[in-house]
């Protein structure tokens, strides 16, 4: 079973920065490397960190980087610094970040589509029926930390 956004928040910045890379994917939906980060921070005009340095963040062989190198990470992601220093900002980018990696999915994008410029009632009506079809198969409420 996969992490909750809670846990991910809540865990060490390890498994933060290990879900930036599993979250926030590339335009045909491959993974960063850590040599396309480190070499996209350095062209950003961020601070000199290597690929080895970034990949010892992500196993947590090293857990103490500076703020400025926090900061790069966060900028490339595309999220706020607070999401390493902030449990319930990082909560909150979780949430957010599980609804992209949903939309990439090519058959809930589909629905995602189709549904749109359908009444507020009908769209209640099929979030309804998602919930009790999720509920059917056991699934957790995505959206149970979150505003709807």
């Amino acid at each position: 079973m996969p992490p909750m956004a809670e846990d991910i928040a809540r865990g060490p910045l390890a498994t933060k920065v290990n879900h930036l890379f599993t979250a926030v994917r590339q335009a045909g939906g491959d993974e960063y490397t850590f040599d396309e980060v480190a070499e996209a921070i350095r062209a950003q005009g961020g601070p000199t960190i290597s690929a080895t340095y970034l990949w010892q963040l992500r196993k947590g062989l090293r857990d103490n980087p500076t703020k400025r190198h926090l900061e790069a990470i966060a900028s490339f992601f595309g999220v706020p610094p607070a999401y390493f220093f902030d449990d319930e900002a990082a909560d909150r980018i979780n949430a957010e970040l599980a609804l992209l990696s949903a939309l990439r999915d090519a058959p809930v994008r589909n629905i995602a589509l189709r549904a749109r410029g359908l009444s507020a009632k009908s769209l209640e009506a099929i979030s309804d029926m998602v919930d009790r079809v999720r509920e059917l198969e056991g699934l957790p409420d995505p959206l149970a930390d979150t505003d709807r």
